[in-house]
Formats: C-alpha cells, structure tokens, sequence
C-alpha cells in the first residue's frame, strides 16, 4: 500500500505523534479507547506495549478492510517515501483514532487505524518508483493506494524491500 502522509500542516503534527515515536498504547488517553480484543490485538503484535500508528478515514474502509499483517506500507510525503513499514494490526475504532490525533472535529475523522512493525524511515524520491515498470512519471501517489500483486512484486524488488515480515 502506498498512503500520503505528510502533506497538510496538521497531517505533519500527526507524523510527528505517532511515526517518530512510540505510542504506549496500553497507558492513558489510549487505553480508554480500545476494545479488550483489541488491547489484546496490539499486545500480542507489540509485546513491549508501544507502537507507531497510522491510519485512514471512513472513506477508505473497503480497502483497509483487506489489509493483513506483514503487508507492506509505503508511506510517503514531499515527493518521496519517508518511511516504510509493516501492517502489525488493523483497528477499526474512531475514538482511539481521536484519541492518538486530537482532529480538528471539521475535518474527516479517521476511523481505520493500523499499528506498524518493521519500521525505518527512509528518503526515497518519487523518481525511483517512477522509474520502474509500470509506474508514471509525474504521479504523485494521491490517496490510500492498494497495489496489484504485480505492482507490489515490482516495487517491492526496485526498492529492495525486504519481503519478510
């Protein structure tokens, strides 16, 4: 999957409070706000108790619907891939979202949720998925993008992403 994440302002704030660090999830605001199933869910991927979160708005439930652990997640902002990861566990559960991001209540609320493992930041120009077979030059990655199993194969092997979870 490839999913903006560091374009608005705000989205940048929610980089910052849960990609460059660890949420505790098990602790206070968050805590509140998980189902048993899913405290128990996120423990058993992240026996430490913390993790990196991103997620999606209620408009892309279908395709988060299909996520599994172990896949891969570009995410991606200012014309690069700043980071990679892998799916750990997907959640659907608006008021932990709330609670990790704090949402202007104007804006799209997101709904979907999903906690990374296997995550490095990296600097990856646009220009270096362009360039492999069956990508366009000029496109910018707008949106929460599944990809094929064959566009996966590609980027996974021109980026040499690992395909171990």
């Amino acid at each position: 999957m490839i999913q903006p994440s560091y374009g608005k302002p705000e989205t940048r704030r929610h980089w910052a409070d849960t990609l460059d660090v660890l949420v505790p999830f098990g602790e206070s605001p968050y805590r509140e706000t998980l189902m048993p199933d899913q405290r128990g869910e996120l423990a058993s991927a992240h026996p430490g108790g913390a993790a990196r979160f991103w997620g999606a708005t209620a408009k892309h439930d279908k395709r988060v619907d299909v996520l599994e652990p172990g896949d891969v997640v570009l995410l991606t902002g200012q014309r690069h891939v700043r980071a990679i990861g892998r799916v750990g566990r997907v959640l659907r559960n608006p008021a932990f979202a709330r609670a990790l991001w704090n949402p202007d209540p104007r804006d799209c609320l997101w709904s979907n949720v999903y906690s990374l493992v296997d995550y490095r930041a990296t600097w990856i120009p646009y220009e270096d998925i362009w360039a492999l077979p069956g990508f366009t030059v000029g496109d910018y990655f707008m949106g929460l993008r599944l990809l094929d199993a064959t566009k996966s194969a590609t980027v996974l092997n021109g980026l040499d992403i690992d395909r171990a979870p």
